[in-house]
């Protein structure tokens, strides 16, 4: 079996394997056991459920880690799809199956690109080459990566998101902004006895959309966007609400943290409060808390730092050689999602790039694929940047 039939195969088993966030123990057993089967020097489950490999070169050096996540979002309209959610089949080209772009094809081309490293050069490379499979990407960009920095302490990332086999130097970050106004509940036939939470959420709301968003040379601009609002009691049942709630989806920019994010819409209801005196609101970043597979839970703050790496740093170019050598051109440009680096650099400070397979517009959609082209391709790719950062 060749190389690339080796990465075939081993895509289609982590696709036929299903894996939404929590239960990813089957793909996370698949991926060690491949890493062992690969010759990895180390490999370990963390207490989250995220698989890390280690492969030690002969010469001292620095740490690079390629990362990528292993759950998938969950199949909801599996009778529309064309080819099994989880099949693995193979038509025209191209691998099909929930994750396969996002992003079990990345995963599996990073750890052979790893082994094919140490088994070219005999392990003669400086350093370490670590690959880490993480749990809870999809609700939780960042938060497990937390562990796998602790555990592999790396000099460089590269986070493996669909990319087309370009770099990526960057990326808006991701808040959860929660408002919530009170009042004073009271029998809807005699609403002046109370006061109407709702009410007051309608006039946060219409100073909020008064703000305009910072922008970014790279990443474009801000978003500050309503996804929900809810009013309590609900149903009301002829009962003034007492309590609305609503979350706006907050894209973050380089620069802005959780003082700027919250500071904003905080001015937004200080303006309310002058039109209406006595007027109940705060203002705060949603917090998540989610069970892995091994028991653990994992919970913190929904805020997914931003994140830009210099054109001209080290790894940026190092990285252009690599492919370049490889015999790939590629342009550079930003993710329009977020992803693990938002730890990994928004929130470690550690430089970081993008590079995978496949398109980011094929992330969460029915009939979800990988161009066989684009798997064997970033594989190469990977192999060739791994060889420039450990030389």
């Amino acid at each position: 079996m060749t190389r690339d039939e080796r990465l075939i195969a081993f895509c289609q088993e982590a696709i036929r394997i299903p894996s939404p966030s929590g239960q990813e123990k089957g793909v996370a057993e698949l991926m060690k056991r491949k890493m062992e089967e690969y010759g990895f020097d180390e490999v370990i489950i963390d207490r989250f459920g995220s698989v890390l490999g280690k492969i030690h070169g002969k010469r001292p050096g620095r740490t690079v880690l390629m990362d990528g996540h292993i759950d998938n979002v969950d199949v909801i309209d599996a009778p529309q799809w064309k080819h099994d959610p989880f099949g693995g089949e193979i038509d025209g080209g191209r691998i099909y199956g929930r994750g396969a772009s996002d992003m079990k094809g990345s995963v599996t081309a990073m750890i052979s690109a790893a082994a094919y490293l140490a088994e070219d050069t005999d392990r003669d490379f400086a350093g370490t080459v670590c690959v880490s499979c993480t749990v809870h990407e999809e609700c939780f960009e960042g938060v497990s990566s937390r562990e796998i920095s602790r555990l592999a302490r790396p000099d460089f990332v590269i986070i493996g998101e669909a990319t087309s086999t370009t770099v990526k130097i960057g990326q808006r970050g991701r808040a959860e902004v929660v408002v919530e106004t009170g009042g004073v509940s009271c029998h809807s036939s005699n609403p002046e006895k109370g006061v109407n939470a709702v009410y007051h959420m309608m006039a946060v709301i219409e100073e909020i959309r008064k703000i305009v968003p910072n922008e970014h040379p790279l990443l474009g601009k801000g978003i500050l966007e309503l996804t929900d609002i809810k009013s309590s009691p609900y149903p009301g049942a002829s009962v003034v609400p007492s309590l609305c709630r609503a979350t706006f989806d907050r894209r973050t920019l380089a620069g802005e943290d959780e003082a700027v994010i919250l500071g904003q819409v905080e001015q937004a209801i200080a303006r309310a409060r002058e039109r209406i005196p006595g007027l109940e609101a705060r203002a705060f970043l949603a917090e998540g808390r989610e069970a892995c597979w091994t028991g653990e839970t994992i919970s913190a703050k929904r805020y997914f730092p931003a994140w830009v790496v210099e054109e001209d740093s080290e790894l940026v170019q190092k990285a252009l050689a690599g492919l370049r050598e490889a015999g790939i051109e590629a342009p550079i440009s930003h993710f329009a999602f977020c992803t693990n680096g938002s730890h990994f650099c928004g929130e470690a400070g550690i430089p970081a790039i993008g590079y995978g397979p496949s398109l980011e517009s094929l992330a969460h959609v029915r009939d979800e694929y990988i161009e066989i082209e684009q798997l064997t391709k970033a594989c190469r790719g990977f192999e060739s940047i791994l060889r420039q950062l450990t030389r």
